[in-house]
């Protein structure tokens, strides 16, 4: 296409359905040695994230006891018989979470420094800045081993602008994943979605035939995209000629995408219906996303995923459990009795649906007859404790799974000095194999886990 006829609409018409493209993850340059990131036995090893939002009472949470004498909490029950399987760790801090100087906005603070350990700038602008995620960090170093490098689900709506907590912008508090210091990974809220894109839309358009066609259009788009992008090029300034070369950075990675897919192809479709959408219950909702985490993990279609039970701050209710009123609004109780009671049921509601979760990974065979979660390691992870104190200390984190024997579970890790979460993190990741010195704040590999 020529210069003449070329429009900033008609490009950004083309910018807007190529991130509708199905997301094949990209090649990667470097990738990890043979050997790294498998379980001893040669089974891949998987890591996942999941939120919980709005912190927790921690006197229902804490474990009673520390080492291998312990016993779980009220909230924890629903984990009693994981408790040979998971590890409670106690005194984790996002040091990066406290105010400082910037006041308000520890709900967008609480999530946007829980993977990365990075102090997010305060902005609702478009000059977002956090870090890279402990989950983005994994998949770096295993991309090209599987058809999706990395995996991020959410049960919210996405936001990437706006304003939402204190001039903090949306895409802070909504997203897990940061790929970059300054590109979030927007996850996928809709379980359909999930579904076509780990196994296609059905046997008809699953023919040799269709995805070969598929292919095809895909390539044309960036054909077409990449001939007006470059005719562009000599007529835009520096600064846009830097945000032309990050588009173009971004129609390369597709472009891998493609070839990632060419590679690897679908995997079998699992029996029984695929979802048909977003579910009206928040549980079937929560329970659908575990299940497109699991089977994900199951068929290796990715190592990594992050699953957003929901955002810091979310203010949504749950009539399923005897709570109208909102979880935000709740935890600021002020001490009231009442108040805290209902968040205590909220908490032990989202262990319940974690141990859904690790049942499912339980259920799941490796061919060796190993169970998934033997080859796992989940994190269960939120970045406020005392959420009426906006208190970003002792953090509430479980790590679930036996990491293919690395973990030391069956254990409650009181830690007798506050530590960096990212040094837990940094501590699965070597475990992992990975050649991983540092994580945002991290000063060294949280030992004992």
């Amino acid at each position: 296409m020529s210069t003449a006829t070329f429009s900033r609409r008609r490009f950004l018409q083309s910018a807007g359905f190529l991130l509708g493209l199905p997301a094949f993850e990209s090649l990667v340059r470097g990738a990890a040695a043979p050997g790294v990131g498998l379980a001893p036995d040669g089974s891949p090893l998987r890591l996942a994230f999941v939120y919980a939002p709005n912190g927790a009472i921690m006197n229902r949470w804490t474990p009673l006891g520390q080492g291998r004498d312990f016993q779980l909490n009220d909230t924890m029950q629903p984990l009693a018989e994981f408790r040979s399987e998971l590890q409670v760790v106690s005194g984790l801090e996002h040091q990066h979470g406290w105010a400082g100087a910037d006041g308000g906005g520890d709900h967008a603070r609480a999530t946007a420094t829980i993977l990365t350990g990075a102090r997010p700038k305060k902005t609702a602008g478009t000059d977002i800045r956090a870090g890279v995620s402990a989950d983005q960090v994994a998949a770096r170093h295993l991309e090209g081993r599987t058809r999706f490098s990395s995996l991020e689900l959410s049960c919210d709506a996405v936001r990437q602008s706006g304003s939402c907590d204190s001039g903090y912008s949306c895409a802070y508090q909504f997203n897990l994943s940061w790929r970059s210091e300054t590109q979030p990974v927007a996850p996928e809220s809709n379980p359909r979605q999930v579904f076509e894109r780990l196994f296609g839309k059905g046997a008809a358009e699953n023919s040799e035939g269709a995805v070969e066609r598929h292919k095809a259009r895909e390539r044309s788009l960036l054909d077409f995209v990449r001939q007006d992008a470059l005719a562009l090029e000599k007529q835009l300034g520096r600064n846009d000629q830097r945000k032309l070369d990050e588009y173009l950075t971004g129609v390369r990675e597709i472009e891998k995408r493609i070839q990632l897919a060419e590679r690897f192809g679908l995997p079998k479709a699992p029996a029984g219906p695929a979802p048909t959408g977003i579910p009206a219950g928040y549980k079937e909702h929560l329970r659908l996303m575990f299940d497109m985490l699991a089977l994900a993990f199951q068929t290796d279609s990715t190592r990594v995923g992050t699953l957003l039970m929901a955002h810091d701050g979310s203010n949504r209710n749950f009539p399923e459990i005897g709570v109208t009123s909102g979880h935000h609004e709740l935890s600021h109780h002020q001490e009231d009795a009442k108040k805290i009671e209902q968040l205590a049921l909220i908490d032990r509601f989202y262990t319940e649906q974690f141990a859904y979760f690790l049942q499912r990974l339980r259920e799941m065979r490796e061919p060796n007859g190993a169970s998934v979660l033997d080859n796992s390691m989940v994190v269960y992870c939120g970045g406020l404790s005392d959420a009426n104190k906006h208190s970003h200390n002792n953090l509430p984190a479980i790590v679930a799974g036996r990491g293919g024997g690395a973990l030391q579970v069956g254990q409650h890790l009181a830690l007798s000095q506050p530590a960096p979460m990212t040094n837990l993190y940094l501590g699965l990741l070597q475990k992992m194999g990975l050649p991983v010195d540092r994580i945002g704040d991290s000063t060294e590999a949280l030992s004992g886990v």
